[in-house]
């Protein structure tokens, strides 16, 4: 898939998974154990600002990333790593992601019965 611009919203994604987490102080957090979701920060590109996040722990060490507000160009192979402050926590390799703001954006779209004639007049973004 091409998107038509860089800024195409099938570029970005709010939903992610890694495989099982590398965790450096404590394995896994303990806030992350006893409540199954911790809040802290992520960036799976060195340079990139940190963006606010809820990790669900899965059975196998995996967790799910849910963003704050969609990051652009995750893809997998990529390593997702975790902030609490300045503390890095760890991180794991992106194995999968959820669905392009996109895909929720058509699916939202059809729920609301809008006509295809509708989208087609919605100009993009530049």
């Amino acid at each position: 898939f091409k998107a038509p611009s860089t800024d195409h919203p099938a570029l970005y994604r709010d939903l992610l998974r890694t495989n099982r987490v590398h965790w450096i102080a404590e394995e896994p957090p303990a806030e992350l154990i006893r409540d199954k979701m911790m809040e802290c920060h992520f960036r799976f590109r060195h340079q990139m600002a940190l963006v606010p996040c809820v990790l669900t722990l899965n059975q196998d060490g995996s967790v799910w990333v849910t963003l704050v507000k969609p990051a652009r160009a995750i893809t997998p192979g990529q390593f997702a790593v975790f902030y609490k402050g300045d503390e890095c926590l760890g991180s794991g390799k992106i194995l999968r992601m959820g669905p392009s703001v996109y895909t929720m954006q058509q699916g939202k779209n059809r729920e609301e019965g809008t006509k295809k004639e509708e989208i087609d007049k919605i100009e993009p973004v530049t």
